[in-house]
C-alpha cells in the first residue's frame, strides 16, 4: 500500500488489510510505505489512528518508510492511492513485470477507472471517516477478488 507520505491512507489500507488477512487465516504479506521521505520512522497521523481506533483496528504500532526498489522483489502486486503515488512508483520500475505489479487499490471498486483514495491530510474528520469506509470497501473488494474459488 503506497501514499505520499506513509501516514494517513496507506497506513490504514496496510493495518486493514494485515487484520482482514489474518482473519481469514491467509499468509500474505501486507506492507505500506510512501514515495516521499518526510516522515521517515513516524506512527501514522494521530487523526488517523484515533479514526480507525474508533471503527474497530489498531495501526498505532506501524510506522512510515519510503518506497524503494525492492519493493518489487519483495511484493507481488503494490497498490497506490492516487496518480501521483502511481507516477512516482512507475519511475522506479526498471521492467515490464515491475510495471505491471503497480495497480490503484481503487481498481478492485471501480476496475479500470484508476479512481484515487483522496488524501484527508488537510481535511476534517468527516474527510478521515471518508477515507476509512473507503478503504475498508476496497480491501474487502481486493480479498474477494484474490481468493475466488469458482
Amino acid at each position: 500500500m503506497v501514499c505520499l507520505g506513509n501516514i494517513c491512507r496507506s497506513p490504514l489500507a496496510d493495518g486493514l488489510l494485515r487484520h482482514k488477512v489474518n482473519q481469514r487465516g491467509l499468509s500474505w504479506e501486507v506492507d505500506s510505505a510512501g514515495t516521499a521521505n518526510y516522515h521517515v520512522g513516524a506512527p501514522p497521523d494521530a487523526r488517523m489512528v484515533d479514526t480507525a481506533r474508533s471503527m474497530g483496528f489498531d495501526i498505532s504500532a506501524l510506522r512510515a518508510r519510503q518506497f524503494s526498489k525492492e519493493d518489487f522483489m519483495r511484493f507481488d502486486r503494490i497498490y497506490v492511492m492516487d496518480r501521483s503515488n502511481y507516477t512516482n512508483v512507475i519511475k522506479v520500475a526498471s521492467t515490464q513485470e515491475e510495471h505491471d505489479k503497480v495497480l490503484f487499490l481503487l481498481d478492485h471498486l471501480y476496475p479500470g477507472k484508476e479512481a484515487e483514495v483522496p488524501d484527508p491530510y488537510y481535511g476534517t474528520s468527516e474527510d478521515f471517516n471518508d477515507v476509512f469506509a473507503l478503504v475498508d470497501e476496497a480491501t474487502n473488494a481486493l480479498l474477494n477478488d484474490l481468493t475466488y474459488e469458482p
